[in-house]
């Protein structure tokens, strides 16, 4: 649902909103009870189940019925993401904790395991990587080039829009080329990553909008939980949270294929670095 928001009417936004807020309360109402409560129609609740991909909204309500039964026992039913400027320190950590959890939660069960699976494939055939990511994503494409450069792979991270572009028109068949955006709106991602497409490069998306703009010249698209944002919030942490997760399903799983090549790699560097960090420790 909150995936799927940004490309909802406002109608049936009310009643996606109203179901991702009380998963229990809403499984208890009626189709005609649902619709008094969110201001909207008995047929904007039925066209809301079946844009989530349900037949009709008896079944969008046994689905919610069965989260419900899901929910951890002894959960507090009033945790939410929504920090107020007074909350105290203690609910401000209960609150962030929560919602970390929840997203990596979404994250794991919603990952395409055949997606994933090619996308390690390419990877660990791949003669170049070059990963696009701006903003926050930019922290999330160098976390993945670095680990990838660690365990002896070519990889780039661009953050820079400009040298994007260069290095993806350098790109063809036997590359890859991974865009990281959270919304999937970013021009300064999408640009680079179609010029990678056009050129025959093997093109993956990392996004929380399955039918995000940056998802037409992917070839596999990884998708993560779309995070709640809030005022105090603006960029949540939580994207990035979910984005860093399936960067460590990508490396720990290239690394288990490339194994005999990854471990030395891994160890020649820590190695190369060991008398940085020696030189760097702390005075007694």
């Amino acid at each position: 649902m909150r995936a799927l928001g940004p490309s909802l009417t406002r109608s049936v936004q009310a009643v996606a909103d109203a179901v991702a807020a009380d998963p229990a309360g809403c499984a208890r109402l009626t189709v005609t009870a649902l619709a008094e409560r969110t201001g909207t129609s008995e047929a904007t609740v039925v066209r809301t189940a079946r844009l989530l991909g349900y037949a009709g909204y008896r079944d969008l309500r046994l689905a919610l019925a069965a989260l419900a039964a899901q929910q951890e026992p002894g959960a507090s039913p009033a945790l939410t993401v929504d920090i107020a400027v007074d909350d105290p320190l203690a609910d401000v950590v209960a609150k962030l904790a929560h919602e970390e959890s929840r997203t990596l939660a979404d994250t794991a069960a919603g990952l395409d395991l055949g997606r994933l699976g090619a996308a390690v494939a390419a990877l660990c055939a791949a003669h170049r990587i070059d990963v696009y990511g701006v903003g926050a994503s930019a922290l999330v494409g160098q976390d993945l080039a670095q680990k990838l450069l660690r365990i002896g792979l070519i990889a780039h991270a661009h953050s820079d829009p400009h040298l994007a572009v260069t290095g993806a028109v350098q790109l063809g068949p036997g590359d890859v080329a991974v865009a990281v955006s959270h919304s999937g709106s970013t021009d300064d991602v999408i640009e680079p990553l179609r010029v990678a497409f056009e050129r025959g490069a093997t093109t993956v998306a990392l996004t929380s909008r399955s039918n995000a703009p940056v998802t037409r010249y992917a070839d596999l698209v990884l998708a993560t939980s779309a995070a709640h944002e809030s005022e105090l919030r603006p960029a949540a942490m939580s994207s990035r949270t979910s984005q860093l997760l399936v960067v460590d399903c990508l490396f720990v799983a290239v690394a288990q294929q490339t194994y005999e090549r990854a471990a030395p790699a891994l160890a020649a560097s820590y190695e190369a670095l060991a008398p940085r960090r020696s030189a760097r420790s702390p005075r007694p």
